[in-house]
């Protein structure tokens, strides 16, 4: 399918002349050609013992190097008594009706009486040629018909393709093409040069990050009050943008077969200024195999030629990130989900690096080179990028080597070298990453939220039953994280050290959802409430409890900084936060003895709440222990990691 049917749909048919004129030519070549090779195979035929001449470069030079039928006309052909048979008549049949049609078509457009005469002589030897093709060879007079050159003998095919070459030449000459910046521009006015001018800037300012793929030729002319221009995006038959530029507007339309791609070139327009108009995908039986596509206007308005020049340049330099926009789409989606892979498409169209390098030095092959590299102790057959790294990690390292790709393959480096880069990145993200401070960052959070909500039944802030009911739902989200970091231990030996680690801090998240279900108990009948003395020693108890819980946070994430170069200061900052969770530990230790203390004194003539406030108190005391085998635990994670002896 020719794209000029897709700019043909948009209904820009100024745009077409030029592109159907250069076909037409072409079509004149194989005209001339295929009725030279028919009249060389009645000479054939008249002699069989006469050698064949070698077809092959007027067939290479006409564009019909692969119609090897074509060479058999010749060789094939006989005479049964006045009637030359050729085999090969149906395609023959086929290809002239074909090369008429593409011929005709500029010339018959045109309305004039000498256009319709044209026409009406086109339409006669179509109808003629159909019929051609039912049959088994050519008598005499039908021969003559097709190729005499003699107008005193009547209309002949050869006649017409040569009245058509005239009116060709003719229109060529009306439309004489000019070049502006790589811009193929006809029947232009001066003040169109500097807007095309600067939608030319704008293409060059970007082409180069298609590297050798094909697209951006850019077509212009004028139709009335406006100039259209027309980019040709790439090899897609419904891949059009026909842009239309009036003073103080700019409207374009924009065809697409693929919905993703079409947003996110809708996205970039947006972001400079137009405001889009989206149709429902449509159908056209000539385009896209007669499957639907995307169709939509966009239109910017701007005062003065300077800001509608700006907006050309701004526009054209976006035009180039759609090419190939969909296989570099899939790629990524093999590392990362959808909404990732569009965001880094997005980015690398904003930092003008582009996706084609990444592509031609290996797209997704880079990245598993990459995987192997690392070995087995950080990536298994199978594993996904985000899953090892995290979605954001995995983010930023695709981010980074769409980046080197394309200063890479512009600065005309060796793909191999892209390679180790991506090698080098990936080594260098693995010994900085932070996924499993992540997990036990979430998992810190929900103890903290456990934590808080004690604190607030204690002050009897809220219904104690209904928070009873949400820490167990709290409890159960930090339990799953522990049972993802076991999921994983399965694949990967590093994470063991995480299972243990979080099977410590899982016992403060239990720790502290039992406590909220005992104080329940202690707020329902018949105990319903327990002495200032003993609710303020249990505060007490919880709040040391909570703000170590709040240093482990912090711990976590200072965590993520340790050992690095010039980070004394956060390694300092680190073991000052795990010795306070030490003596908070102590003071949770001596805290817990004064709140059973109160409970002797104010509780030993009810068994129940005495029995309930005691399990409450040692169950606290239980969370702050766990706590600091947690810390434990994070201090010798990070050293390992970082090659800490200590």
């Amino acid at each position: 399918m020719r794209k000029e049917s897709a700019v043909e749909a948009l209904g820009q048919q100024s745009l077409l002349m030029p592109a159907r004129i250069k076909a037409a030519l072409a079509a004149n070549d194989r005209l001339k050609l295929s009725l030279t090779m028919l009249q060389a195979a009645a000479a054939h035929a008249s002699d069989r013992e006469a050698p064949v001449a070698d077809w092959a470069p007027d067939m290479r030079q006409a564009g019909l190097h692969d119609a090897t039928w074509l060479r058999e006309l010749v060789s094939t052909a006989y005479f049964d008594d006045h009637t030359l048979v050729l085999p090969k008549i149906a395609p023959l049949a086929d290809l002239l009706q074909t090369d008429l049609t593409l011929m005709a078509r500029p010339v018959c457009d045109g309305g004039t009486p000498a256009d319709a005469e044209l026409q009406q002589r086109r339409d006669n030897w179509l109808a003629r040629l159909g019929t051609l093709a039912e049959r088994e060879g050519l008598d005499g007079d039908g021969l003559r018909a097709l190729t005499h050159g003699d107008r005193r003998g009547g209309d002949s095919l050869h006649l017409l393709v040569m009245d058509l070459h005239r009116r060709l030449n003719a229109l060529s000459a009306q439309i004489a093409t000019e070049n502006i910046d790589g811009a193929h521009a006809w029947q232009i006015k001066p003040d169109d040069r500097p807007l095309i001018q600067a939608f030319m800037r704008g293409i060059a300012r970007t082409a180069q990050l298609k590297f050798s793929h094909p697209g951006l030729d850019t077509a212009v002319t004028r139709d009335h009050s406006r100039l259209l221009i027309q980019n040709d995006i790439g090899t897609n038959d419904v891949h059009v943008l026909v842009i239309e530029v009036e003073p103080g507007r700019i409207a374009l339309t924009y065809s697409d077969l693929h919905a993703g791609r079409f947003d996110f070139f809708c996205r970039m327009l947006a972001d400079i200024g137009f405001a889009w108009t989206v149709s429902a995908p449509r159908v056209s039986s000539n385009l896209n195999a007669g499957k639907p596509y995307q169709l939509g206007r966009a239109e910017l308005r701007t005062r003065g030629t300077r800001a509608l020049c700006d907006a050309l340049e701004r526009l054209a330099s976006r035009i180039v990130f759609v090419i190939d926009w969909n296989r570099a789409r899939r790629r990524l989606q093999i590392f990362v989900d959808k909404a990732g892979a569009r965001d880094l498409l997005w980015q690398a169209a904003r930092e003008e690096w582009g996706h084609m390098a990444w592509l031609l030095a290996g797209g997704e092959e880079l990245v598993y080179g990459a995987m192997r590299a690392a070995g087995a102790d950080a990536f298994r057959v199978g594993d996904r990028l985000d899953a090892v790294l995290g979605r954001d990690a995995a983010r930023d390292y695709l981010a980074a080597l769409l980046r080197t790709s394309s200063h890479a393959l512009l600065a005309h480096q060796p793909v191999n070298q892209v390679a180790d880069e991506a090698r080098l990145l990936l080594a260098r993200l693995l010994a900085r990453r932070t996924i499993e401070l992540d997990l036990i960052a979430e998992h810190a959070a929900w103890c903290h939220a456990l934590a808080q909500a004690l604190g607030d039944a204690l002050d009897g802030a809220g219904d104690a039953a209904a928070l009873s009911t949400r820490a167990k739902d709290w409890e159960r989200r930090a339990d799953r994280l522990l049972t993802e970091a076991r999921q994983r231990a399965e694949r990967q030996a590093r994470w063991a050290a995480v299972v243990a680690l979080l099977s410590q801090a899982d016992d403060v998240a239990d720790a502290l959802e039992e406590c909220l279900f005992i104080h329940s108990m202690l707020e329902a009948p018949p105990v319903d409430g327990v002495p200032v003395e003993v609710r303020d020693a249990l505060r007490l108890l919880c709040d040391t409890t909570t703000a170590a819980i709040q240093d482990w946070v912090r711990a976590i994430e200072i965590a993520r900084h340790v050992g690095g170069a010039g980070n004394a200061r956060e390694d300092e900052s680190f073991l000052q936060t795990l010795w306070r969770m030490l003596r908070a530990e102590r003071l949770c230790d001596e805290q817990a003895r004064q709140a059973r203390r109160a409970i002797v004194r104010t509780l030993h003539a009810s068994p129940a709440a005495f029995s309930l406030a005691s399990d409450l108190a040692a169950t606290l005391e239980k969370a702050s222990d766990a706590l600091l085998a947690a810390g434990y635990s994070l201090r010798s994670l990070v050293f390992s990691r970082n090659g800490d002896a200590a």
